[in-house]
Parts: C-alpha cells; sequence; structure tokens
C-alpha cells in the first residue's frame, strides 16, 4: 500500500513550518544585530573584555528602560554587572528563567498541536484509502 501526498499539502506544511521558525528563531537573529550596532557606535563594554561579577540579578525592564536603554532591547532582561579591573557598573542584556520556561513551554505546546494536526491529517488520508481500496474491491466482485 503507498500513501500519496498532494502537492498542496506539502505546501502547506512548508509555509508552516517557515512560519514556525522565523518566529522562534527570527526575534534572536534580529536581537543580535541590533545589538551589534549599538555596540559598534559605543565604546566596547567592560564585561567583553575584562571579567565581571553580577551585581544585580536579571530583571525585567520598565518600560522606560526598554525604550531607553538598548541592553533592554534585545530580551526585555537586564542585569547590572561591576568589572574586575575598571570597577565600573554596567548593564547587560540577559535572558530570565522565566522567560526561557514560558518560551519552552510555548515551543511544546506548538510542536504538540502540530503533531496533533499531523495525526488528524493521517488518519483522515487512510481513511480516504480505505474507502478507494473497499470500493474498488466492490466493483471487482460486482463484475463477476
Amino acid at each position: 500500500m503507498s500513501v500519496r501526498i498532494s502537492a498542496g499539502t506539502l505546501t502547506i506544511c512548508a509555509i508552516f513550518y517557515g512560519w514556525i521558525s522565523s518566529r522562534l528563531l527570527g526575534a534572536a537573529v534580529f536581537g543580535k544585530e541590533n545589538i551589534s550596532v549599538a555596540v559598534v557606535a559605543e565604546s566596547t563594554p567592560c564585561w567583553e573584555v575584562e571579567e565581571f561579577v553580577v551585581s544585580a540579578k536579571c530583571a525585567l525592564c520598565s518600560d522606560f528602560q526598554s525604550k531607553a536603554w538598548p541592553e533592554c532591547t534585545a530580551t526585555g532582561y537586564v542585569e547590572r554587572i561591576n568589572c574586575a579591573k575598571s570597577h565600573r557598573d554596567e548593564y547587560k542584556s540577559c535572558r530570565s528563567a522565566s522567560m526561557e520556561d514560558r518560551l519552552f513551554w510555548k515551543f511544546e505546546g506548538t510542536m504538540l498541536g502540530v503533531a496533533v494536526l499531523f495525526a488528524l491529517l493521517v488518519v483522515s488520508r487512510q481513511r480516504a484509502l480505505d474507502r478507494l481500496a473497499s470500493e474498488k474491491v466492490r466493483k471487482q466482485i460486482e463484475s463477476i
């Protein structure tokens, strides 16, 4: 028994896969471009060239910080660090555990939804093929 997949189904799957990929991975790629432009415009932050200590844990940026600080634009979270040699306090973009949790469960939910969708497609396709096969057998028996 062979299973055929139509070109329309493949096209829909490819579009859906592209949309999911761009939603999940696009933010990280575009965020890095924005950060690199900001870093080039300013002097190199001390945490990139020397060791540092985190003096305030990763926290959600306020509305004002999100608009004013370039560190907040990438992830929406920022941590305060103290550089060891220069003793400067600076802010660094970070990824919070709660944000990672939400992204993980959003991804898991999306994959579960996709799995259910394709399971339903497989079941409906199998039923259609079974109907065609039984119809073919019925016609063969009638012709005898």
